[in-house]
């Protein structure tokens, strides 16, 4: 949402508070009426729950239902506590088949039960038969409301097929051919259809080269093409290429909003809920979200602590090489995590698939080491100047381990998520912190081993 659009819904939201505290219900009709439905949808989810019934009731029959699709699935569930059972069931009954079935799915099993019944057959058969597909595929995110024609239909036709439709539809800018089966066959435009001469066969101005999705495809799959071919909707079959549905671009940009949230917790070793209700949530289960991972990390940063340990004897000779472990394992930490977040973007956006694994991971180990000998020039120096008398020693010490270091985190940062996803795992699992952590127990293990080497090998400080 951007900001103008924030003002509008802020303002809305102040003034309808006010007039339905004072009972001036005219008022917040007229206030309102010019309002488009998604800002009244977040000015009522503002309210105070004892308010957002009272307002919504305000609205008529079909601008509650349309404001309703865009309210928040905890405000959804509020309304449809506090409304009676015929607003309930009129409301449910003449929503959208998807937008219906996003509801089902917040709703306990024992109320969606009694919805179905309640529903008349036509919407309840529709209802059931998107309930009936895997969560997050193209079946259970498409809707049935669609236009189809026929390739006999001429151009005329089908235009009065169209209008006659077109309020029961959900889209009619894309419009699709069938055969008797309901096998798909085509698809036009509706650009195409009314340039066309009226007596031309829709067949003859179709499109035959048609790209659609399975109703089992991944509701990722799904954006990707919408985002590749520029569809405002995508056509969805089954096994038998029937077409049973369609997914419209409203609905993919929601998943990619829910795609994005995920990753981007999952980045930062955070695990999200089915959806981003993170701040809706109790604190229980906002701790209970966060700490499987930095239980993991604590448990990790351990072998950092033994590594230390097991080399206390180097730190005993020259004290000074402790001051630079921070330093060494945050570059390290910080470019592993760098190389993980580029490469999970390169996934997620398929982009990362033209240059291929192997030039991926090699691609980021170069720029690893290119990093490190550029912070190297910098690093060294200083390093040999604060040592004093043990100067080389440290300077030479610091110097190989970051070179090292930024190669090794970057090779790891690009490899690891690339592993899980050839393994069939979700590669932001491989997040940053989870990264940062494994690059400070390599890192702090070369730096005093090479410190240990070199205190052999160098002649002693006069």
């Amino acid at each position: 949402m951007d900001e103008a659009t924030g003002v509008v819904a802020s303002v809305v939201t102040q003034q309808l508070e006010t007039m339905l505290t004072a009972g001036n219900y005219d008022a917040v009709k007229l206030l309102l009426e010019p309002v488009q439905p998604v800002d009244i949808a977040e000015a009522i989810g503002s309210l105070p729950r004892t308010l957002q019934a009272l307002a919504f009731r305000l609205l008529n029959k079909d601008e509650a239902i349309e404001v309703y699709e865009y309210l928040d699935p905890t405000v959804q569930q509020s309304l449809l506590e506090r409304l009676r059972s015929g607003e309930v069931l009129e409301l449910v009954e003449e929503m959208s088949p998807d937008d219906r079935v996003r509801l089902f799915d917040e709703l306990p099993a024992k109320v969606v039960r009694r919805l179905l019944a309640e529903l008349s057959p036509a919407e309840r058969r529709v209802t059931a038969q998107l309930l009936g597909y895997e969560a997050e595929t193209a079946g259970r995110l498409m809707t049935t409301e669609f236009i189809d024609l026929k390739e006999f239909h001429s151009a005329a036709q089908a235009l009065t097929i169209v209008r006659r439709r077109a309020r029961d539809t959900e889209t009619i800018y894309s419009l699709y051919v069938t055969d008797g089966q309901r096998h798909l066959t085509g698809i036009l435009s509706l650009r195409d259809l009314v340039t066309a001469d009226p007596d031309d066969r829709v067949g003859d101005v179709m499109t035959r080269d048609v790209v659609s999705v399975g109703t089992d495809t991944d509701q990722e799959e799904v954006a990707r093409a919408i985002q590749r071919y520029d569809f405002l909707a995508v056509p969805v079959v089954d096994r038998e290429q029937r077409l049973v549905g369609i997914v419209t671009v409203d609905d993919v940009i929601d998943v990619i909003e829910q795609e994005a949230t995920r990753d981007i917790y999952a980045a930062g070793a955070v695990q999200a809920g089915d959806e981003d209700d993170y701040f809706q949530s109790n604190l229980f289960t906002v701790a209970r979200r966060r700490v499987v991972w930095l239980a993991v990390l604590v448990v990790a940063n351990g072998f950092t602590t033994q590594v230390i340990a097991m080399n206390g004897g180097v730190l005993k000779d020259v004290v000074l090489l402790a001051a630079f472990i921070p330093l060494l394992i945050g570059t390290g930490g910080n470019v592993g995590a760098q190389s993980s977040t580029v490469v999970i973007r390169g996934l997620s956006t398929q982009r990362i698939q033209a240059l291929g694994p192997v030039q991926a991971v090699a691609r980021e180990a170069i720029a690893g080491a290119l990093l490190g000998l550029l912070m190297l020039v910098l690093v060294v120096p200083f390093a040999w100047f604060q040592a004093g008398p043990d100067g080389a020693l440290v300077g030479t010490a610091v110097g190989i381990s970051l070179m090292a270091i930024t190669t090794l985190a970057a090779t790891a940062g690009a490899a690891l998520p690339l592993l899980f996803n050839r393994m069939g795992l979700d590669p932001a699992l491989m997040s940053a912190p989870f990264i940062t952590t494994a690059t400070d127990v390599a890192g702090v293990f070369i730096y005093l081993r090479t410190a240990h080497w070199l205190l052999q090998h160098l002649p002693p400080a006069a």
